[in-house]
């Protein structure tokens, strides 16, 4: 009998700051995401620290008496990693380093090295360390003999561990050298996509870990790997389906995420053409999430850098079945009612009403109001269809209860 392989979790630290931008409530969020980036990372935060300040120390991002906390504490419970939540200079990094004697990661480098371990294809790693070699180049000093001492765990993968002796020079070859490899596979997409002839082509987006490679299963009746951690979904999976006998190409793109690094915005251009090329985009949105209008606005933002914000677009807001809401006792005078208080009826009386007949509310996992879905995507698809192929719209009943 096989023994069941255990798990080991890296032991890690977190550390934020709270500034005019950001409040105890939304450090306390970020915190929360950065904790499931180093689970998912294969990383177990053993304690968050956070310190209130108006500008990031240059040195060493918090100030000198946190240091001393979180250097004791490294020390004494034998911490392999401490992460920050936003992006550290060279300079600070290498200083922290110097001072804590562990592994230094910030959110880009947390991030980067989950792809790392998600990508399977050859396209997509090449498109990972394209984006690895471009964060490490400015930080090539000193960071050669701190990776040595380090052997693997997590922000280890990738070049960092193959290529020690690596210098500037051969970073920067490294880096034109993958550039071109993009650049002739980008063209063979380019010939992919224009060989799909004339189908309309639907994309699903959205934040991270919202369901959207779930529901590409469902609609597609295909097997797409799907799994409650962040990023899951790497390579872009393009599949036909068919809605009564209307037929269109559906799309699963890599998830958004917050302050997501710009290196990867970059390395995964061409993964990110078929949301620009999509002539219908599904916004899933996990409603369930406490945060999830600031997931939305996040990857609004994105659509916006990639041109692709004024595409016709339906909001799915999908896992209505694990939404939970505050109630407030009809004795309590005190509380304050917000929007953690609204049930699902309530929220569609807010902003979403605005958005009309563009909202959908499902559960792709327990399939709950599935068919809604499939008669609006079918009415879309086909109204795009029908413009672009006026005299064949013969084909196509009005809706699809009609068959």
């Amino acid at each position: 009998m096989l023994e069941k392989k255990t798990i080991e979790y890296e032991k890690a630290v977190l550390i934020g700051v709270m500034n005019k931008d950001q409040n105890e409530e939304k450090v306390t969020e970020y915190l929360d995401e950065l904790e499931f980036l180093t689970y998912t990372a294969g990383g177990e935060v053993c304690k968050r620290f956070v310190q209130r300040i108006d500008l990031p120390n240059p040195k060493t991002y918090i100030g000198s008496g946190k240091m001393l906390e979180v250097e004791a504490y490294v020390k004494s419970n034998d911490i392999g990693s401490v992460i920050f939540d936003d992006e550290l200079t060279p300079g600070q990094q290498r200083n922290i380093e110097r001072q804590l004697k562990c592994k230094i990661l910030d959110r880009t480098s947390l991030i980067l090295d989950i792809f790392a371990q998600r990508a399977q294809t050859s396209y997509a790693r090449t498109q990972v360390e394209l984006a690895q070699y471009e964060y490490l180049l400015p930080r090539l000093t000193g960071l050669w003999t701190h990776l040595e001492r380090q052997k693997g765990g997590i922000g280890m993968r990738g070049p960092g561990e193959t290529e020690i002796e690596t210098d500037r020079r051969i970073v920067r070859d490294r880096i034109t050298l993958l550039k071109k490899k993009l650049l002739k596979v980008d063209k063979q997409m380019e010939t992919q996509r224009g060989n799909r002839g004339a189908l309309v082509r639907v994309a699903l987006v959205g934040y991270t870990n919202v369901g959207k490679s779930t529901l590409m299963n469902v609609i597609s009746k295909s097997d797409v790997f799907a799994e409650n951690k962040l990023f899951a979904t790497l390579d872009t999976t393009v599949r036909k389906v068919v809605i009564g006998n209307l037929p269109f190409l559906l799309s699963d793109t890599v998830g958004f995420i917050r302050k997501l690094p710009t290196q990867l915005v970059e390395s995964f251009k061409s993964t990110l053409d078929e949301v620009r090329e999509a002539d219908l985009l599904l916004h899933v949105v996990d409603i369930s999430h406490p945060n999830f209008e600031e997931h939305i606005d996040s990857v609004n933002q994105i659509l916006t850098e990639i041109k692709s914000s004024d595409k016709k677009t339906i909001m799915v807001f999908n896992k209505i079945d694990q939404y939970e809401h505050k109630t407030i006792d009809d004795d309590d005078l005190i509380t304050e009612k917000t929007n953690k208080h609204f049930t699902i009826e309530e929220w569609k009386n807010t902003w979403m009403r605005r958005v009309g007949d563009r909202a959908l509310f499902i559960s792709a996992l327990n399939k709950e109001n599935l068919e809604e879905f499939r008669k609006r995507v079918y009415d879309e698809v086909r109204d795009i269809h029908i413009t672009r192929f006026p005299y064949n719209n013969f084909l196509y009943p009005e809706h699809l209860d009609e068959y």
